[in-house]
C-alpha cells in the first residue's frame, strides 16, 4: 500500500476545514462502530449512565426554560446572531431560563442575551473540536460526551424550543423534538421558528412534500410558529405555560 498522502489521504482531509481541526474519535464513535467486547459494553453503559446522572444533578433546579437551537457558526454581527441575543434577553425578562448547547454562534448569542436580562444562562456542552469551550456568557454549564444525552437534557428540562437558522445539528434537534411531541412522548410543547427567509423553503418542502404525500397530518405542523417577532415569540411561550399550569392546577 502506497504511503503516499496524495492516493492515501488522512482521515482528515475530508474535515471541515473552517473548524481547523478534524474531530476526533471519542467515546461516542467507538459505542457506535459495532459489537465490541461484552465487557466494553458494559462500562461504556456504566459511562453513560454516569452522564445522565451528572446531567440530572446539574439541571434539576433551574426552573422555567426555553431551549435555544442554532448554529455554531454566525458571528456577532450577523443578522441572526443579534435575533438570538435579543430573544435571550426578552426571554430571561419574562422569568425563563435559557439554556443552549453552550457553544459560540446562536448558542451564545441567547445565553448572551440571558445574561443582559439577568436571567439564568445554562449551557449543555458537547466535547467537540468545534465546541469544546463553553461560551463565556453561561451562569452554569454541563460537559457532555455523547449527543444523544446532551440532547436528553435540552428536551427534559425545556417548557419551549426556539429554532434559530443552523445546520445538521439544528435539524437533528428540532425534528427529533418535533417526533417526540407527535408521538406523546412528551407535552405540546411550542417550537417557535426564527428567521423567516432562512425557514420559509423548508415550510414549503414539509407542505408539498410531507404534508403532500401524507406522511405526516396536516395538524402535525401545529405546534410550529414561523415569526421573525421576539415579543409573538415569547407572548407564545409564555401563553403555552400558562395553559399548562392552569391544567396542571384543575
Amino acid at each position: 500500500m502506497s504511503n503516499d498522502p496524495a492516493t492515501n489521504p488522512s482521515p482528515c482531509a475530508s474535515a471541515d476545514q473552517a473548524w481547523g481541526k478534524c474531530p476526533p474519535k471519542g467515546s461516542e464513535h467507538h459505542l457506535l462502530k459495532g459489537p465490541r467486547l461484552r465487557r466494553q459494553e458494559l462500562w461504556t453503559a456504566a459511562k453513560i449512565f454516569a452522564e445522565f446522572i451528572r446531567g440530572f444533578r446539574h439541571l434539576h433546579f433551574i426552573g422555567p426554560c426555553v431551549t435555544v437551537f442554532g448554529s455554531a457558526r454566525f458571528e456577532e454581527d450577523h443578522e441572526y446572531y443579534k435575533l438570538a441575543q435579543e430573544v435571550g434577553k426578552k426571554l430571561a425578562e419574562a422569568g425563563f431560563g435559557v439554556m443552549t448547547g453552550g457553544g459560540p454562534g446562536i448558542m451564545e448569542a441567547a445565553n448572551r442575551g440571558a445574561r443582559e436580562g439577568n436571567g439564568l444562562s445554562i449551557g449543555c456542552n458537547i466535547e467537540l473540536p468545534m465546541e469544546q469551550h463553553p461560551n463565556p456568557y453561561l451562569d452554569r454549564f454541563v460537559d457532555f460526551k455523547y449527543f444523544f444525552v446532551r440532547k436528553v437534557m435540552l428536551v427534559k428540562y425545556s417548557d419551549a424550543f426556539v429554532v434559530m437558522p443552523g445546520g445538521f445539528g439544528t435539524l437533528d434537534e428540532v425534528f427529533e423534538t418535533a417526533v417526540l411531541i407527535q408521538t406523546a412522548k412528551i407535552e405540546r410543547f411550542p417550537i417557535i421558528m426564527m428567521g423567516r427567509k432562512f425557514w420559509e423553503p423548508m415550510q414549503a418542502f414539509i407542505n408539498e412534500s410531507l404534508i403532500g404525500y401524507e406522511t405526516i397530518k396536516p395538524e402535525a405542523m401545529d405546534i410550529v410558529t414561523l415569526t421573525d417577532d421576539p415579543d409573538e415569540a415569547i407572548a407564545l411561550i409564555a401563553e403555552a405555560q400558562a395553559m399548562r399550569n392552569g391544567n396542571a392546577k384543575s
